[in-house]
């Protein structure tokens, strides 16, 4: 689990990254998108992440089974939760539903209308590409970006107690490391969080970089966004 649990964050790290440019150039973000368009291994790519992610969630599903499982009836003889027990350790399974539901949000209004619609035909190849215009169409919702948020705030509970697991998991934590750890994914978890925050609510505002007319005009016949 350890192994594609630090895939995913590796992903998200990359993603991250690649969604601030929307914030600084929009002919820049969408170099990106065409460049990760609908080519033999930006689709590998995403059949690999996918398997991966598929992977960590049932391992993740089969492991809070197997611990209720093992604790029976003493589960519900506890009332008082552990000193050292953080609250995201005890419902991982709740984040990682609410995770998924965000990725499948996430797959619907960005895969589904860019690589997926290029590989299907079913839309403009140019508008497939154009990233920063679904960018803007997304977050001009506010239900969208409601959405998000909450997806987001599970996705940082989710890393926030993944990435120093995955640590110890992998044996690199020791008495002194153990918190250091902590408080290094604590961090982690949180820039990569306010990335996506960052873009979010810039566009839902109406923030757009200088160049956006020069692009999503051409390319949706001049609607504003």
């Amino acid at each position: 689990m350890s192994v594609t649990g630090i895939a995913l964050v590796l992903f998200l790290t990359f993603h991250a990254s690649m969604n601030v440019v929307a914030l600084i150039s929009a002919k820049g973000y969408n170099m990106i998108c065409e460049f990760l368009g609908a080519n033999w291994y930006a689709v590998a790519a995403t059949v690999g992440l996918a398997a991966l992610v598929a992977l960590h969630f049932i391992f993740a599903i089969c492991l809070t089974l197997q611990n209720r499982k093992a604790r029976g009836n003493n589960s519900y003889a506890i009332t008082d939760k552990p000193a050292k027990v953080e609250w995201a350790s005890q419902n991982m399974l709740v984040l990682g539903i609410i995770v998924i539901l965000g990725m499948c949000l996430h797959l619907w209004n960005f895969w589904y209308n860019m690589m997926f619609a290029e590989l299907a035909g079913t839309e403009n190849v140019a508008l497939a590409a154009n990233g920063v215009y679904h960018i803007a169409k997304t977050f001009s919702c506010p239900v969208f970006t409601v959405l998000y948020m909450i997806w987001l705030c599970a996705l940082w509970f989710h890393l926030n107690h993944g990435i120093w697991s995955s640590v110890q998991t992998l044996g690199w934590s020791g008495k002194i490391w153990f918190n250091r750890w902590r408080i290094i994914g604590s961090i982690y978890a949180t820039i990569i969080i306010l990335m996506f925050v960052a873009v979010a609510l810039a566009y839902c505002f109406g923030y757009r970089p200088a160049d956006f007319n020069e692009v999503v005009p051409a390319m949706c016949g001049g609607a504003c966004l």
